[in-house]
């Protein structure tokens, strides 16, 4: 069956054991999208969506407010935001807008796929521990088994097991997608491109290939997966503002993939989905000041994870071991230990729970207790704040460690 909306001769042609047509729900594929007013007249004397012609009543002697009461925040928003896609998909070097999706977020996205290629109660994701959590909460809304393949965890490497996937794929055919999380999270690591196409080459697998690369950014070039989608139809790249772009407020996640995929994505959201205010801010972030302002700001926080990598060596001594994962995120996964590993001191979550609770409720420094996630026992994930904030974790984390360390 076709898909809705796209033109003759759309349909992704390589691999040659994968059609979307037979991923997508078929009452998804039938699905007549809903037409709202802005779909085919934008600019005139709008007198078709029931707004209110006489605008918002917001007040305006907020300055801050200025920019974003500027929009016309009394009508609906443009449906497809042509423009924003543009310039993302002139950022990622991929042809055009038709290869692009906007969600609320990341999250949205994750949600859509799950709901136009998982029939409830009969189709599985499969997702590879430890990594984001919303894939499992979202498939459990859906109703869609979850199957998890763990990562390989020996030597800190939190690698996919290309081997394992494979084996699952070739015996069970209800996998619709496979969630990689590119640099992990909360592991940092990247995948390699060799491996993701093993894994979109793989003839037992019928699905699509799902990987979230919120944190690519804080990566060295030429690591995206979404140098893959013009070969594969297989694949779809997440990706979000609110990593490096520092968006996270304004809720705009992307999926980068062919068109078949983007067409049913769109056709089965929401109509207006994402804001004028959002659209217009993102407009701003990905403007050429924009985008050079984002880029020094990665660069900077890139030095500045050296910089605590760095620093946590010399904590040692105080019972800590070298960060664990990749590094390629804007974050470090730094073990706990019971004492100094000199005096045999493991990974210890009691500990690494203990200075959790005590750098946020007695310091005023929050980090992320990891602790429960595969392979990473006694785990603090901190992320990389500015040099203040790194100046005022260490010094806070070097006093909470030295009074909760064990002494004979």
């Amino acid at each position: 069956m076709p898909v809705l909306g796209l033109a003759q001769g759309g349909t992704a042609g390589y691999p040659p054991h994968f059609d979307i047509g037979k991923v997508i729900r078929p009452n998804i594929l039938a699905l007549q999208p809903y037409r709202c007013a802005r779909d085919d007249y934008q600019t005139g004397v709008l007198l078709d969506a029931n707004e209110n012609a006489l605008g918002h009543s917001i007040p305006s002697g907020d300055d801050e407010l200025q920019i974003l009461l500027q929009e016309n925040l009394h009508r609906y928003p443009d449906p497809s935001h042509d423009q924003v896609k543009l310039r993302i998909a002139q950022l990622r070097g991929i042809p055009g807008p038709e290869y692009v999706f906007l969600g609320v977020g990341s999250d949205e996205v994750i949600d859509l796929l799950m709901r136009v290629c998982c029939t409830p109660q009969r189709d599985s994701i499969l997702t590879t521990p430890p990594t984001y959590g919303m894939y499992a909460v979202t498939a459990q809304v859906n109703d869609a088994q979850i199957i998890k393949v763990p990562l390989d965890i020996q030597g800190g490497k939190f690698q996919p097991r290309v081997d394992q996937i494979c084996e699952v794929t070739q015996s069970n055919s209800t996998v619709k997608l496979i969630f990689l999380c590119s640099p992990g999270n909360p592991t940092g690591t990247l995948i390699p491109l060799s491996t993701i196409i093993a894994i979109l080459e793989e003839p037992s697998f019928k699905g699509i290939v799902v990987v979230d690369e919120a944190y690519i950014d804080f990566s060295a070039e030429g690591s995206s997966a979404v140098s893959l989608v013009r070969k594969y139809g297989n694949v779809c790249v997440m990706q979000t503002l609110s990593k490096s772009f520092a968006l996270a407020s304004i809720r705009l996640g992307v999926a980068i993939a062919q068109p078949p995929l983007i067409r049913v994505l769109s056709n089965t959201k929401a109509p207006y989905n994402v804001s004028g205010p959002t659209a217009s801010l993102a407009l701003r972030a990905l403007s050429t000041e924009g985008l050079e302002g984002m880029q020094n700001k990665v660069k900077a926080l890139v030095s500045y994870r050296t910089a605590l990598i760095s620093a946590f060596r010399d904590l040692k001594p105080l019972g800590v071991a070298s960060v664990i994962g990749g590094n390629n995120a804007n974050f470090l996964l730094l073990p706990i230990l019971s004492q100094p590993e000199s005096e045999g001191g493991i990974p210890d979550n009691q500990r690494a729970k203990t200075i959790y609770h005590k750098l946020a409720e007695e310091c005023g420094v929050v980090v992320r207790y990891r602790g429960g996630e595969l392979g990473c026992t006694g785990c603090l994930r901190v992320t990389v704040g500015t040099e203040d904030e790194n100046k005022i974790l260490l010094q806070k984390l070097r006093e909470t460690l030295i009074e909760t360390l064990c002494k004979p």
